[in-house]
């Protein structure tokens, strides 16, 4: 059969060399997950039953292997699966109280494991271990989930498959479900028909084989016939456009200028970071007639919602409307969001149900533009984004060949406020120090400004590379993306010196990230030479990079930041010239003395808007950085009678910890001012020199 809708990975000759049926089971896993069509990240489990060697008896016991709690079968391995006794998973029913009763068996998972090393079991896990079937597949594909969310979802499974895809309606993952599952197959063998596979109404599909390569090719030809109804099936989709999208120049410069907005009234209750798409499908959707009655209903997969938030708030905005006063417009419409999630919450909760959550939503429609998603962290939005795509072609589906049905608004607050998913969240780690906040850095590429672009990755930050040195910044860039991920970085070309590049800068963090919290100035030059051998040119150059260039780079960030509403943090990187007056260093160490000023006189101004302004004074920072480049050495060794290669040594020598001085030093002294300890403090300047006594503040 071939393939259209789905992605045929198998490789024969990769899987005749693995030789035992787990690492095949992993194998199958990975494949599902590599195409997004067939599941979401996280979404969906895998499983497999083979017999093992009991440790304590030494005889043999069927097992089961299945992806374990919290989960990606795209980058499943053994590590990731939970392996149970079968027979005592099965004899748990025995003790089964009912569905009233549910979350009690999720602990008693424990008592059935095999492998020692095992994950937590998953709630999945009764669903796998009550189907007969040696290979099972539990996918969330979009096409499948468009039949189980249509109205007549039942009798299309009925007639597209001519009963060889079970139907089971709705039901909360867990012990009851494996048992309807179990039952669904049960009644169809008395029927004398043999089953494919099982649609969970409103939720995904179960298939399976008796070969992890038969369960790989049921589930692709299963999930290829829905796709191919459907598509069969659409006409107009969603009733069709009643919008036209601007271009894609204008899609981006729009989101840019609102992100920082509505970034501001969704981090109401904590820092959040954005992720911004203009997705064909998106815009298809959020353009349409159907927008205003589909977009209220919510999702219909748990796993949708759980992601999304039970439904996304639609911008009452028109593409090219005047956005001076959208702050104010909007207001009104994130509070009447937040009163409605209230009510939701109220109206369905149950005596035991945990505190209510954030109510701002993570996902935001603005028509003819495009979607914005916000979470704690990057990752998070662009997942809760994917997620909403795939939402948003089970809608697609569903009203082609029936209409959309969600879920009722109970049944999704059990999920959502489900105790077993609060006890998960519960377990996660406690965010870092810098996490939800993002970062820009000007003269990153290198130095002491690459070290705190890094410092700050490593708390948990989201950085915006930022250099003129083109070739520095993209070595940069991929080193940071290699050591923490595509989506903790962005890099951005940037001179200082000139506003439109600044602009485009900004642009770039609030596209990829919604905004900006922290803005470090940190790039820079030297020149070393007395004031008779100093140039104007030279002149000009320092003061432009240095001065004009923390002024327009400040300017351009205080701008967004008072968009946002939340505060921030400027850093500018001084030196310890801003206050010693020393041989061979007027230009330099005037424009430093400048720098220093002006940054008390941004933190005098701006701490009314919580944007605190702070100085960090290095001194002879010289491992990795442009500032010994162009003669600078040459000139501070001449001022000192010593040669270049004295330097360090020298530099060390004259402090009064004897220290050489290195980029993560000041990187730590950055972090320092923006960790969250010194909330209450700006216009304050910190030496990091090793100890200059001529450079102490009186």
């Amino acid at each position: 059969m071939e393939f259209k809708h789905v992605s045929y990975l198998w490789d024969e000759e990769k899987a005749s060399k693995i030789d035992n049926e787990v690492d095949l089971f992993l194998y199958r896993s990975n494949l599902l997950g590599a195409d997004l069509r067939l599941t979401n990240y996280g979404g969906g489990n895998t499983s497999v039953k083979i017999t093992d060697v009991d440790p304590l008896t030494g005889e043999a016991v069927p097992v089961m292997w299945i992806k374990g709690s919290g989960g990606d079968i795209g980058t499943l391995t053994r590590g990731g699966c939970a392996a149970l006794y079968l027979d005592r998973l099965r004899a748990l029913e025995r003790v089964y109280r009912g569905v009233d009763f549910e979350d009690e068996m999720v602990a008693l998972f424990n008592h059935c494991i095999f492998d020692l090393n095992s994950k937590a079991p998953s709630i999945d896990t009764p669903l796998h271990g009550f189907l007969p079937y040696k290979h099972i597949d539990h996918l969330h594909p979009d096409a499948a989930i468009a039949i189980a969310a249509a109205k007549d979802g039942k009798a299309i499974t009925e007639d597209l498959f001519q009963g060889e895809i079970g139907w089971v309606d709705w039901k909360r993952p867990g012990f009851e479900l494996g048992l309807s599952l179990r039952a669904c197959v049960q009644e169809a063998e008395q029927r004398g028909v043999t089953l494919k596979g099982i649609m969970l109404g409103s939720h995904g599909l179960f298939t399976w084989g008796e070969t992890s390569y038969e369960s790989y090719v049921n589930t692709l030809e299963v999930i290829e016939k829905c796709a191919e109804y459907i598509e069969s099936k659409v006409t107009v989709p969603f009733g069709g456009a009643i919008l036209a999208s601007l271009g894609e120049e204008g899609r981006r410069d729009r989101a840019a200028e609102i992100a920082p907005v509505l970034r501001g009234f969704c981090s109401s209750e904590r820092s959040m970071v954005g992720h911004f798409t203009d997705d064909e499908r998106v815009l298809e959707f959020i353009n349409s007639a159907d927008l205003a009655r589909l977009a209220p209903m919510g999702t219909s997969c748990p796993d949708h919602f759980l992601r999304t938030k039970i439904s996304p708030l639609v911008l009452p905005l028109a593409p090219t409307e005047d956005l001076s006063e959208v702050k104010e417009k909007l207001t009104p419409v994130f509070e009447e969001y937040r009163e409605g999630y209230k009510a939701y919450y109220e109206t369905c909760k149950h005596p035991d149900s945990p505190a209510m959550r954030d109510p701002n939503p993570v996902v935001i429609l603005y028509p003819g533009i495009g979607m914005f998603t916000f979470a704690k962290d990057k990752t998070t939005a662009r997942l809760a984004s994917e997620y909403y795509v795939n939402a948003i072609n089970v809608m697609r589906g569903a009203e082609a060949i029936s209409s959309y049905t969600s879920l009722p608004r109970q049944e999704a607050f059990d999920i959502e406020y489900w105790l077993l998913e609060e006890a998960k969240l519960q377990r996660m780690p406690k965010p870092k120090a810098l996490a939800g906040r993002v970062a820009l850095v000007t003269g990153s590429g290198g130095g002491i400004g690459k070290a705190i672009a890094k410092k700050f990755a490593q708390e948990g930050a989201c950085v915006v590379l930022s250099d003129i040195d083109g070739q520095r910044l993209e070595s940069t860039r991929q080193e940071f993306v290699s050591t923490f991920g595509k989506d903790a970085v962005a890099a951005t070309f940037l001179n200082v010196t000139d506003e439109d590049s600044a602009a485009v800068a900004f642009k770039a963090a609030a596209v990829a990230f919604g905004g900006v919290d922290i803005v470090v100035n940190n790039a820079g030059i030297s020149i070393s030479k007395s004031i008779e051998e100093h140039s104007l040119e030279e002149w000009d150059r320092l003061y432009d990079i240095l001065v004009k260039g923390q002024f327009i780079v400040s300017k351009a960030g205080i701008a967004l930041m008072k968009k946002q509403g939340i505060g921030g943090d400027i850093l500018n990187i001084v030196s310890k010239n801003a206050v010693v007056a020393g041989p061979n260093n007027p230009g330099y160490g005037s424009a430093k003395a400048a720098q220093a000023h002006l940054s008390r006189l941004m933190a005098a101004e701006l701490g009314a808007a919580k944007i605190r302004v702070n100085t960090v004074n290095p001194d002879a920072v010289i491992a990795d950085s442009n500032i010994w480049a162009g003669g600078w050495a040459e000139g501070r060794a001449k001022a000192y009678g010593i040669s270049v290669e004295e330097l360090p040594a020298y530099y060390a020598k004259r402090t009064l910890l004897n220290e050489v001085i290195l980029p993560e030093d000041i990187a730590n002294a950055c972090f320092a001012f923006v960790s969250g300890l010194l909330n209450k403090s700006t216009g304050n300047a910190l030496n990091v020199d090793g100890g200059v006594a001529m450079a102490f503040y009186r």
